[in-house]
């Protein structure tokens, strides 16, 4: 039962505050998982420490080639940011597919990654663009890459009793350079994705000189089409190679059947369709300028 509320000043003094509880104290920004599991028994905890008051952990920013995206933005300001939507587009569309418009006002980045979902939309933007996530815990700073970031099924590397997550660390793409995210779920809102699929293209010239692909829900967390990506690599971009590219990236591809979100019959027809779609609107953004994030 929580007995204590902690309205937390810096991120630093977070981890002193959760040590404190032994193991029954936890982070809470959006809280939109966090309660639920709460009330239904899956975590206990004496102790809350609400991390929204911290300025540096909501913030947005370009420092040189980076993205800083503070890991208490919400969904909705993902969505929304000029910034984000330039320099990371999957992001931003990927953060406007969360939940519903309330969800995603409360809803953070942070949270979305250390919930440990396979099939969360912000991961599969990050993991595709090539994000690091910033961590503080009790004996200072370290910095994960996204394939760092699970331990299982629904687990986190993070433990959200000694850690906090402060910043995504995104590369911010350059000319010639775009993502996409594509999502097939089964209805617009509230519902988790049956596939979604993130990909980074570098191009010059026509050419794909690197690229990434990030698949889920078809194994632990974000999975790379790494047969995909070396498939694309060198050369000349089309409809006909993504096509193709689509049907490679089943080879890194494991998904489950599920009575509620599809089989994996199901899953393996439609990935491929996914993958040459959020290609193309990777291809669209290196080369036709940034995109608007649809807004209901």
């Amino acid at each position: 039962m929580v007995q204590n509320y902690i309205m937390a000043k810096e991120a630093k003094e977070v981890p002193a505050l959760l040590a404190q509880y032994e193991g029954r104290g936890r982070i809470i920004a959006g809280g939109t998982d966090l309660v639920l599991d709460l009330q239904s028994g899956k975590y206990q905890a004496d102790c809350l420490v609400d991390i929204t008051g911290i300025p540096e952990l909501t913030g947005i920013r370009r420092d040189g080639g980076i993205l800083e995206i503070g890991a208490a933005v919400t969904h909705n300001q993902a969505a929304a940011s000029s910034m984000i939507r330039q320099y990371a587009y999957a992001l931003a569309k990927a953060s406007h597919s969360v939940g519903s418009n309330q969800i995603r006002n409360c809803s953070t980045i942070g949270g979305n990654l250390v919930n440990g979902q396979p099939a969360a939309d912000s991961a599969v933007a990050l993991a595709a663009l090539g994000a690091s996530v910033e961590v503080v815990n009790g004996t200072g700073t370290e910095v994960l890459s996204m394939d760092r970031l699970y331990a299982g099924f629904g687990k986190s590397t993070v433990d959200s009793t000694k850690s906090l997550v402060t910043r995504l660390l995104v590369p911010a793409a350059e000319p010639g350079e775009g993502s996409g995210y594509a999502r097939l779920e089964q209805r617009k809102a509230l519902a988790l994705p049956m596939v979604c699929v993130a990909a980074f293209l570098a191009v010059r010239d026509g050419v794909v000189e690197r690229c990434r692909i990030a698949m889920a829900p078809v194994g632990v967390g974000p999975v790379r089409a790494e047969a995909a990506e070396t498939f694309l690599t060198g050369r000349t971009a089309s409809k006909e190679l993504f096509q193709e590219a689509g049907r490679l990236a089943l080879e890194n591809a494991n998904p489950r059947d599920s009575l509620i979100r599809g089989s994996k019959h199901y899953r393996e027809e439609v990935l491929p369709v996914m993958v040459e779609r959020a290609l193309l609107e990777a291809f669209s953004d290196a080369g036709n300028g940034k995109k608007e994030v649809e807004q209901e």
